[in-house]
Parts: C-alpha cells; structure tokens; sequence
C-alpha cells in the first residue's frame, strides 16, 4: 500500500507516467417486454423482466494526473486479450522510459502473457517497457481506475445493454468524451494518512508503530 502511495505522490514525469490499469466484466442485458413510451414529466419506466444475452470485459487504463484514456471492450478476459490492450498503452507512450503500471495481482497480469501473445523477441522488448505495482489483497480500492470505473457505471454501465456493439459504441464515446475534457483524478490518501486511520494493522505487525497514531 504505501509503495502505491509514494507512487501517487510522485509529480509528472513524461519519463515515468504511471497509469492505472484493471478489467470489468459487463453484463448483456436485453429487454423481454417494451418499455412504456417516455411522458413528459415522467421517469423512464422498464419492466423488471429482462433477457440475458451473455457478457464481456471492459479493459481500461488511465493516467491520473493528465487525463489520458485508454479502454477496449474484449469478448472475456485472458492472457491475451491482457498483453493486446498492454500492447495498446505501450504505444500511448511511446517516449516513456518505463510505464509505471498499477494492476490487481489477477493471475492473467503476467509477464508470461507477452510470450503467450507475442513471439519472443517482441515478447521481451514489450515487457521492458512496463514497471508493475500491485495493489494489496483486498485493496482494490487503492487502484485509481476503479473512480473512472465508478464514474462509467454511473453515466452509462448501470443501464441494460443489449449488445457488446452497443456497449463498445457507449462505452468508447464516454471515454473519449472524458478524456476530450481532461478530467483527471486528485488522489488525497496519503501514507501519513494510511499510518494514522489504519494504525491498528501497523501495530499488528511492529508495536513501535504506535507512534503514528492520530498524527
């Protein structure tokens, strides 16, 4: 956790950029009976009924502190569908150094994907150009694209969608349009933060941790 929070803090570096990366699996929800005509001054109204139409995976990275926005939606999510969209952000970055990378510790989130997509030599020159940083167990919430994937739900994903062709149409013109605006994210957890509220788990592991209590 606290790597991930010095990470954050760090200021841009063209050189560095980290980008926050994960997957959502989205649902392809179709409508059994036709909703009622929309009146004005009346909410939406669809019947609770509804028809499954199986689902997909939305892959999206972001860099916090520029707004730049990367997303692909893929029939499911395995190694390859992994090293393809890496593939993709390696390329929004062409004069980085190293992409600092933060990713869930998913078992497809391997090195090992390159080799399975790609032949060796390219393989191993994409693998140089990332830097992983793993977010904690259980810690998913310290993973900055989560606020995007929020942010996605609320404007568009919570809704029934039929089609992965719709999802994809919806989906990519959102990001775009948030991306057209640089919205980008202030991240305010800090690791002084952490050694305050989160005391008790640093006591657990070194008592002299006590110090950091309410600071």
């Amino acid at each position: 956790m606290e790597r991930l929070l010095w990470l954050y803090a760090l200021p841009l570096d063209p050189r560095f950029p980290v980008v926050c990366f994960d997957e959502r699996p989205c649902f392809l929800i179709g409508e059994r009976v036709a909703a009622l005509a929309l009146k004005a001054g009346s909410p939406h109204r669809q019947h609770y009924e509804y028809a499954k139409h199986g689902s997909c995976v939305l892959l999206a990275a972001i860099e916090p502190l520029t707004g730049r926005r990367l997303a692909q939606v893929f029939d499911r999510r395995c190694k390859r569908e992994y090293a393809l969209f890496l593939k993709e952000v390696a390329a929004q970055f062409p004069q980085a150094v190293k992409i600092r990378l933060v990713q869930d510790n998913l078992n497809t989130h391997d090195l090992s994907a390159f080799y399975e997509t790609f032949p060796a030599e390219e393989a191993f020159a994409l693998s140089r150009r990332f830097e992983f940083y793993q977010t904690p167990k259980k810690g998913s919430w310290l993973n900055m694209i989560e606020i995007e994937f929020s942010a996605l739900a609320r404007q568009c994903l919570s809704r029934r969608i039929a089609t992965k062709a719709e999802l994809e149409r919806e989906v990519l013109a959102l990001v775009k349009e948030r991306e057209a605006k640089a919205i980008k994210i202030e991240w305010q957890f800090s690791i002084a933060a952490a050694r305050a509220k989160l005391n008790q788990h640093y006591e657990v592991v070194q008592a002299e941790n006590v110090q950091y209590k309410g600071t």
